[in-house]
């Protein structure tokens, strides 16, 4: 069965990138909202299909301010619920090999997504979050990176890669943390099948950036991944407490 459901996820992507292309044609691919809503209901549908929930923490709705979300990185389930949230007029970074991925691709391009190449390739890394940066300030739009970039770490917070911080101390605007708890029985890890349950997803704090400096990434980053480490401790705490006595 759950081979069946990846296979219905594949054509579902396919018939999405298939349907949006005809519009981006009409709207000469410069409807990027229009898209990204096209794409959160396709990954609400993907999700729905695997019995997948989404639950969202929050104290407060989403900003519609220019925004750079990060969040925690532990399963492939990240990118449809990254999506199906809808966070408003954000554009996001992507792991370029996924272009691959045929429909993927069209449907990232389409939202207007930075596509990112590997940490061993630095000088053309710089040139991407370079060219990012002067594009979001022109055009005052929100846009989420992965400090954890590729790796996936199932059960700890991984290293931090420091370019959202970079980006943030650019735009000079806050970052908004968004803890991603999974529960293990229904993590696919780097698999593409999930079992159903429900991603709860966390809004934490924003985090002002407009007195950081480049001299301070490095430090700024230890401390965000610090905060990171805090939620992930007391989540998992949590976790470990039965219902009852909760």
């Amino acid at each position: 069965m759950k081979h069946v459901k990846a296979g219905l996820s594949a054509v579902l992507m396919t018939v999405g990138a298939v349907v949006m292309l005809p519009v981006g044609v009409l709207t000469f691919f410069r409807a990027r909202r229009l898209y990204a809503w096209l794409a959160a209901r396709l990954c609400h549908a993907i999700l729905a299909l695997h019995g997948v929930k989404i639950r969202v923490h929050a104290d407060r709705p989403l900003a519609h301010t220019q925004t750079v979300y990060i969040s925690n990185h532990t399963s492939t389930l990240d990118l449809f619920v990254l999506v199906a949230l809808g966070l408003p007029n954000c554009r996001f970074f992507l792991s370029g090999f996924l272009r691959k991925i045929l429909p993927l691709g069209v449907i990232a391009w389409m939202m207007g997504t930075f596509f990112t190449v590997p940490q061993d390739r630095p000088a053309e890394r710089t040139r991407i979050f370079k060219r990012a940066a002067a594009i979001l300030r022109r055009t005052g739009e929100s846009v989420y990176l992965s400090p954890e970039g590729g790796r996936i770490l199932t059960g700890r917070i991984g290293h931090f890669n420091k370019g959202a911080f970079h980006m943030a101390t650019d735009l000079r605007v806050p970052i908004v943390p968004l803890y991603f708890r999974i529960p293990t029985e229904m993590d696919p890890g780097l698999g593409y099948m999930p079992n159903p349950g429900t991603v709860h997803v966390h809004l934490l704090a924003p985090i002002d950036t407009s007195d950081w400096t480049e001299a301070e990434v490095p430090a700024n980053a230890a401390r965000v991944r610090e905060l990171f480490v805090r939620v992930h401790e007391e989540m998992q705490c949590t976790a470990r407490i039965p219902a009852s006595a909760a």
